[in-house]
């Protein structure tokens, strides 16, 4: 053990003592990083028994234990505001910065669903036809899309093969005449308009149940006229028997791969790239060193088990002595396990969802107990 170095009972901190320097320009961890020394060879037995360790393993774990409570941290801010933060700019650090809920990232996701169910959405649809021939029944709606000068594909989206105008569905002029022929507007001339005698004033709410009626029809009941769409060739059942035009709405797979690229890292795009950097330990409050100083110990004990471990027993005049590796390194780990899980409770807690929940609880006491004290009496 003669080899072995032994902490000499005082340390000096200067720059450059710690493996990585995150913190050594900070005024408050140059105060306290000898302390942290003397707090923890103290607790390991000095000056009673030897502590193999150096001031420069105490400044690493010291240092460890400040990353590691600012990488909790921070990681849980992430996990709070990441729909907020994705998207943003990454050119300035967030770590002093009150991360505002925003629905920016929310409205950009929904569009997309919006797109696909038709309700709204991004991506601009486009409307075509192609003419079709009593002999043809079978289409490629990739070699049109070619023809008309599209890169990249298209994808179908609605067909409309011998649909009966909306017009005729949505206003009847003849309703309750006892004519019942809806296709007499196009022998009046009215075309895609009712006569103004059947305009009627109506809430809009019913007017949109109306058409969402007439989707529904179409959904749910089969015309006699139907088509099969695979892989972009159209089949029409049953075979046309004239010329005409068949009309149909379709997206550009360009518009819709149109997936924004973050070749210049400037916006966030996954957690590493949220501009968080090392905490600065003099914003650390008490009660936040407090769980960096155990931290520090339990780091500690850990190499010092490492350095015991190298040496089943050591000799001793007359005798051997066994060294207690196995219980410092049991109860480093289990120290270590369980302030991170203390840390990691605790801000837990601080989530905006139990804070809120804490707040409904807190309103509901007091609504309760001030049920319990009784009205005042006023006698006149």
């Amino acid at each position: 053990m003669a080899d072995i170095a032994i902490w000499a009972g005082s340390s000096t901190f200067a720059t450059g003592a710690t493996p990585f320097g995150f913190y050594d320009s900070d005024s408050s961890f140059q105060t306290d990083a000898d302390k942290v020394a003397n707090f923890c060879t103290t607790r390991l037995g000095y000056p009673l028994m030897d502590v193999e360790l150096t001031s420069g393993s105490i400044y690493a774990c010291f240092e460890e234990a400040v990353t590691t409570y600012g990488t909790e941290v921070f990681n849980y801010k992430i996990r709070e505001n990441y729909l907020n933060l994705e998207g943003s700019s990454t050119g300035s650090t967030v770590n002093n910065q009150l991360v505002d809920p925003s629905l920016n990232r929310i409205i950009q996701i929904s569009q997309h669903y919006g797109t696909e169910a038709e309700v709204g959405g991004n991506v601009r649809k486009y409307s075509g036809s192609i003419e079709i021939s009593g002999s043809k029944q079978e289409y490629d709606m990739d070699l049109w899309a070619t023809d008309a000068g599209i890169t990249g594909g298209i994808e179908i989206r609605k067909v409309f093969y011998e649909a009966p105008p909306a017009i005729m569905r949505y206003f009847d002029p003849y309703v309750g005449t006892g004519t019942g022929i809806q296709s007499m507007m196009d022998v009046f001339g009215f075309g895609s308009f009712s006569p103004g005698i059947n305009f009627m004033l109506m809430p809009v709410s019913y007017d949109v149940s109306l058409l969402q009626g007439i989707e529904f029809n179409d959904q749910i009941r089969k015309s006699h006229y139907s088509f099969e769409l695979v892989n972009n060739r159209l089949k029409l059942f049953p075979a046309p028997t004239a010329s005409g035009s068949l009309y149909f709405e379709y997206y550009k797979q360009s518009d819709k791969a149109a997936i924004s690229t973050n070749s210049d890292n400037t916006i966030i795009t996954n957690v590493g790239e949220v501009p968080y950097e090392n905490i600065t330990y003099d914003h650390i409050n008490a009660v936040g060193r407090q769980w960096i100083f155990r931290y520090t110990l339990a780091l500690a004990k850990e190499i010092l088990a490492y350095i015991r471990g190298k040496y089943t027993t050591v000799p001793i005049p007359g005798a051997e002595t066994t060294l207690n590796q196995g219980d410092l390194l049991a109860d480093a780990r289990t120290e270590k396990e369980a302030l991170l899980t203390e840390l990691s409770e605790m801000l837990e807690q601080t989530t905006r969802g139990a804070q809120l929940e804490a707040q409904a609880k807190e309103a509901e006491d007091v609504q309760n107990t001030l049920k319990s004290v009784p009205m005042k009496i006023y006698v006149g």
